[in-house]
């Protein structure tokens, strides 16, 4: 009998093991608690704006392989755009001075010798920290590793950290701030070209997957929320989803990509991150002005990117915790006088929306990547995926995606 996979959760990490494991010819069958796919990267209609966006802004570079690979396989890789050089637009609000960030093409970082290219008043050694953080030991947090001052900690390392960890960068883990730099800076600059799905995350990333999914035969069910995981011996028995019940063969399998809190509670001693940061996306309906760049970013300011869309400006804040109890109209009005000094705009605040998502991804730090579980389980049909499990990145669209790849490759391969 053939084997069917249940993969409980439809986020990136759900959809990409399926997608994978599909194009193997296995049959697969998805289930999602909520009513929509996508889980953190989804896209909906906000009615505030009248409007579709994005429940949060994501940043790709043209070195995350996995993501790309991903986009490739639903037909989607046209969708995500960026410059055709690796540029990175900046604006420091303190001294309302601009620079454009530009990357040497190959691996031999030459961009760091030249000063129209390089970060405003800085050297060329000013760089030479950033090596060190590629060879921290995984107990080690960032601020042990490298010194916090100085223009290119200021205006590249902090905000490239905060982006990529979601964590003050003095408390990040070392290990994972150095595998980011060896996967996009380190493999110079065609891995770090920026990329966003300009035409929304749900348009880009989740409506494709479903459709190819459809295609080759594989149900997600939406609204279908798992209740509870039965064991017998050393395997997934049934999966019980409260009106309904699914009796596993001996030969299925089961991926859980679910969050960590989530996963902690179906499987009995399972240790998980206990620990989150929140992100702040802030949308505002207004046509962006062409002198401001698809994506920027902006240090000395409560703002931290801001993203540009057709009728819509959006800004994020990582590490956004501190924010949390804001008033959503006073927190709308900081960022708007930021976003409109920035791109010259009329002080009257626009139609406005501010998603704050609490739990956005485990924190970064030392300890709590020690305790992010590998895809194997103690049963021997069940495999984990999720940007929390042990993929040797931040909480992040690459994660997400390698770690349903990862899960589906161990069970094509059979290692149950």
């Amino acid at each position: 009998m053939a084997r069917t996979t249940h993969i409980i959760g439809a986020g990136l990490a759900g959809l990409a093991a399926a997608i994978e494991l599909t194009s193997r010819g296995e049959r697969v069958a998805v289930h999602e608690a909520t009513a929509a796919a996508g889980g953190r990267c989804r896209s909906y209609h906000d009615h505030s704006l009248g409007m579709t966006i994005d429940n949060g802004n994501h940043l790709l570079l043209s070195g995350n392989h996995s993501a790309l690979a991903y986009a490739r396989a639903i037909g989607a890789a046209d969708r995500l755009v960026g410059p055709a050089r690796p540029e990175f637009a900046f604006f420091d609000f303190a001294s309302r001075e601009e620079w454009t960030l530009r990357m040497s093409e190959g691996r031999l970082p030459w961009w760091i010798f030249d000063a129209r290219k390089r970060v405003p008043d800085s050297r060329a050694t000013d760089y030479l920290p950033l090596a060190r953080l590629m060879w921290a030991g995984r107990d080690k947090a960032v601020g042990e590793v490298i010194r916090f001052s100085g223009m290119v900690y200021e205006r590249l390392t902090r905000p490239l950290l905060l982006a990529a960890l979601n964590i003050d960068p003095a408390f990040g883990s070392a290990a994972l701030a150095g595998a980011v730099i060896r996967e996009t800076m380190a493999a110079g600059g065609q891995a770090c070209r920026p990329l966003i799905a300009r035409q929304g995350l749900g348009t880009t990333l989740i409506e494709p997957a479903l459709a190819l999914l459809a295609q080759r035969g594989c149900p997600v069910r939406l609204g279908h929320e798992l209740h509870a995981v039965r064991f017998s011996d050393e395997a997934v028995a049934a999966l019980d989803f409260g009106k309904d019940r699914i009796d596993l063969a001996s030969e299925d399998a089961v991926i859980l990509a679910v969050p960590p809190y989530a996963a902690a509670a179906f499987l009995p001693g399972l240790e998980t991150p206990t620990e989150f940061r929140a992100i702040v996306n802030a949308h505002f309906r207004i046509e962006p002005p062409e002198r401001l760049p698809p994506i920027l970013g902006v240090v000395n300011a409560t703002t931290e990117w801001i993203f540009t869309f057709p009728g819509r400006i959006s800004t994020t804040i990582s590490a956004g915790d501190r924010l949390l109890e804001t008033p959503r109209e006073a927190l709308a009005q900081t960022i708007w006088r930021e976003v409109r000094t920035i791109a010259r705009l009329p002080a009257e605040l626009p139609p406005w929306q501010i998603v704050r998502e609490r739990r956005a991804t485990f924190a970064a730090t030392p300890e709590q990547d020690a305790r992010r579980p590998g895809a194997r389980t103690a049963w021997n049909n069940l495999m984990l995926a999720g940007d929390w499990t042990n993929t040797g990145l931040p909480a992040t669209i690459e994660s997400a995606i390698r770690s349903g790849h990862r899960a589906a490759e161990a069970i094509s391969r059979g290692q149950r």
